[in-house]
């Protein structure tokens, strides 16, 4: 028997929008980010990092879930970035997105700012 979802609730697919505001690269996720939706993600981020892009910010402003699976996508392109001397950046997290990071320790590792406009600050004072 299939489980479907109650009518009240409405699952969203993930869209993903890389932007490049001034010097700065920004990638826009808006919806969930689950094991549905996170390659579209991996897709962008890889394809930023093969650019030669380690310097990224993620707008997460209208992400409204994260589940282990885009937390993997975004630590594997932490370590990518990392290892050429580069950065991804958090930015303009909802609560319940940043308790994800909170509980699992993630945040630890990812510079996390209130707005993108300061995730780029920070990126290009870097």
């Amino acid at each position: 028997m299939e489980r479907g979802l109650p009518d009240s609730v409405q699952r969203r697919n993930a869209v993903v929008e890389v932007r490049r505001p001034g010097s700065g690269l920004v990638v826009a996720v808006e919806g969930e980010l689950d094991h549905h939706s996170a390659d579209l993600l991996r897709d962008a981020l890889d394809a930023c990092l093969a650019e030669g892009c380690y310097r990224i910010v993620v707008d997460c402003s209208a992400l409204e879930f994260c589940d282990s699976t885009g937390l993997n996508v975004l630590l594997g392109a932490r370590m990518t970035a990392e290892e050429a001397g580069g950065t991804i950046g958090l930015a303009a997290m909802q609560p319940a997105v940043a308790r994800v990071f909170e509980i699992t320790g993630a945040e630890s590792v990812f510079p996390v700012h209130d707005t993108v406009d300061e995730a780029l600050a920070h990126l290009a004072a870097e």
